[in-house]
């Protein structure tokens, strides 16, 4: 009889579990939903059955969007902003999408997309969406400058086709091409389980703007609901019959100017409140509110949570750009401040799981906005749970500061613009 020798027995059981992890990761699917301009507190106002079924299986949270007012990061709560906010982690400092004409997006900061097929080329990608922007501009398919993305399957562009949908003052075909778009998703869902998808519906905000906080507006949430139900519904099918491991996310990209919920764009409270439903396992601390501080998440932290859902790996010089934090699994640190005062720098942040420690990385460049790479300093590692540092700054350039602490399970940044 045969016997393996140590080493290729070794070898052996790693190709066994390595095989095992990937047929892991091919069951992993993620779905993302953005139903526009649904402030938190007009949700609140009307029955959700659907997300309250979705929300049971994972939780539902108030969110944020809108950047960290009056500082470099200070986001307009406008569409496209907010979706982009989404896509790539980051805040409009950084992808530069101000307003809906999407003129100039700064695709150095990649969408989940890139990201995810960079990664995984094979696996399959969707976009069912009312608004044919956020294919084209948002995630930029077919562009030099995002290395010609394509997405695997598309279904959006039917606000152009005014033959099938006549255009009407009462945004009708919108909700028609919302009803489309949901139930081919679902179909599609069903039918193909593509890897990473993404689903957008437009008619909530034009019943927002038309009406305000109206019965109009409520009646268009409860669209929105019946149509979240018809996704989670494939998902279960997927789950149930092919034992696929599916993670949902549900959010819009701005509140409303309150009392009278028309408009948005700027940074009251109203404006920028929003709320996340998701069915995802092992929501941690922060997603439930008991992280400190007494902050929200924001829009920004679903772009990580559903990269570690997927797996997918994100060099290290572009995780130092994210701003989100994932609403799954272990956390390190939240919450970072820096303040200058003179040639000191104060340092503070907020320790979440306590083992191990930080590393202080300091930057004077932003070389990585033009595709460059930046050069950073280590000025300072010392216990996750000692929250706070001072660096000195004496001998280094003046005027621009990026800041990065980088913990054992995430990592936060801070700039200071001068």
């Amino acid at each position: 009889m045969t016997c393996l020798k140590p080493k290729f027995l070794y070898l052996f059981f790693i190709c066994l579990l390595t095989v095992e992890v990937l047929a892991q990761s091919d069951k992993k699917k993620a779905l993302f939903v953005i139903v526009d301009g649904i402030s938190a507190e007009q949700l609140r106002k009307v029955a959700t059955p659907s997300l309250d079924a979705i929300s049971k299986a994972g939780g539902f949270t108030k969110a944020y969007v809108g950047g960290e007012k009056k500082t470099y990061s200070q986001t307009p709560t406008i569409s496209a902003v907010g979706y982009n906010s989404l896509l790539t982690g980051t805040w409009v400092n950084k992808h530069n999408v101000w307003d809906n004409d999407i003129k100039d997006p700064n695709y150095h900061y990649w969408t989940i997309f890139r990201f995810f097929q960079e990664a995984y080329p094979a696996k399959r990608t969707a976009v069912f969406s009312t608004w044919l922007d956020n294919r084209t501009k948002l995630i930029g398919t077919g562009l030099a400058q995002t290395n010609k993305l394509q997405m695997h399957y598309s279904f959006d562009g039917f606000e152009l086709d005014t033959l099938n949908f006549p255009h009407d003052k009462e945004a009708g075909y919108i909700h028609k091409i919302d009803e489309k778009v949901v139930d081919e998703a679902a179909r599609y869902i069903s039918d193909e389980a593509p890897d990473l998808s993404w689903v957008y519906l437009e008619y909530t905000d034009d019943m927002g703007h038309k009406y305000g906080n109206s019965e109009q507006f409520n009646k268009a949430i409860g669209y929105m609901d019946v149509q979240m139900g018809r996704l989670w519904k494939a998902i279960q099918y997927r789950e149930k019959n092919f034992g696929e491991d599916w993670q949902i996310f549900i959010t819009t990209d701005h509140g409303r100017g309150e009392p009278e919920g028309q408009n948005h764009g700027g940074q009251s409270d109203g404006e920028r409140s929003t709320w996340i439903v998701t069915n995802a396992k092992g929501l941690n601390s922060y997603f439930q509110g008991k992280a400190g501080s007494g902050s929200v998440p924001g829009i920004v932290d679903i772009m990580p949570t559903i990269a570690r859902h997927l797996q997918i790996p994100i060099k290290h010089e572009q995780k130092l750009e994210l701003d989100g934090a994932a609403l799954t699994g272990k956390l390190s640190v939240l919450w970072p401040t820096a303040k200058k005062n003179n040639d000191k720098i104060a340092i503070s942040w907020k320790s979440v799981e306590k083992d191990g420690s930080v590393k202080i990385w300091l930057s004077t460049t932003n070389k990585f906005e033009e595709g460059g790479s930046d050069r950073y300093l280590l000025m300072k590692e010392v216990p996750v749970t000692n929250e706070n540092a001072v660096l000195d700054i004496a001998k280094l350039p003046k005027g621009f500061y990026k800041i990065v602490i980088e913990g054992k399970y995430n990592t936060v940044n801070k700039w200071i613009v001068e």
